[in-house]
C-alpha cells in the first residue's frame, strides 16, 4: 500500500506510482480521498490486497504504462469485475497507454502514455456515477 484512501482505489504499476501520488496530491486539495496500491508484482499479483481495497472503496481504477488492450490490466480488471462485482458501486476504469508501440522521444511518449491528469478525470468520473 503506497497511500491510504477511502473513495476510490488504484491499482498502479511501474512508473505510474509516482504519477498517481501526484493525481492523489491533487484529488487531496479538492477533498477526495484516494487509496494506492502498487502491485510490485505481477506474477503472482497480491489478490487478497486488491480484493480488500475493492470491498473498502468499492470503486476501482487499474492503472498500467503497457497497451490498453491485451495487457495484464485488462486480466486484472476482468477478474475484478468478475469476482468482486457485487462489491462495485461504479464500473472498473482502466488507464493505460495508446494501443501502439512506444515511442522513445518525450513529446510523444507524452502522448502514447498516460499521464497524471487522467487519474484525476478518471477518479472524478467514477465518484460522480
Amino acid at each position: 500500500m503506497v497511500k491510504e484512501g477511502e473513495e476510490v482505489a488504484s491499482l498502479r504499476t511501474e512508473l505510474f506510482v509516482h504519477r498517481a501520488e501526484v493525481a492523489t496530491a491533487q484529488l487531496e486539495r479538492e477533498g477526495i480521498s484516494a487509496e494506492i496500491l502498487d502491485l510490485r508484482s505481477l506474477s503472482p499479483y497480491d489478490w487478497e490486497a486488491i480484493a480488500a481495497s475493492v470491498r473498502k472503496t468499492h470503486r476501482v481504477i487499474v492503472a498500467y504504462e503497457d497497451m490498453l488492450s491485451w495487457g495484464y490490466g485488462a486480466e486484472i480488471a476482468a477478474r475484478i469485475a468478475d469476482e468482486l462485482f457485487d462489491e462495485l458501486d461504479a464500473p472498473v476504469k482502466r488507464i493505460a497507454a495508446t494501443d501502439t508501440f512506444c515511442a522513445y522521444q518525450p513529446k510523444l511518449e507524452d502522448a502514447i502514455l498516460p499521464q497524471s491528469d487522467a487519474v484525476v478525470t478518471t477518479v472524478k468520473s467514477l465518484l460522480d456515477y
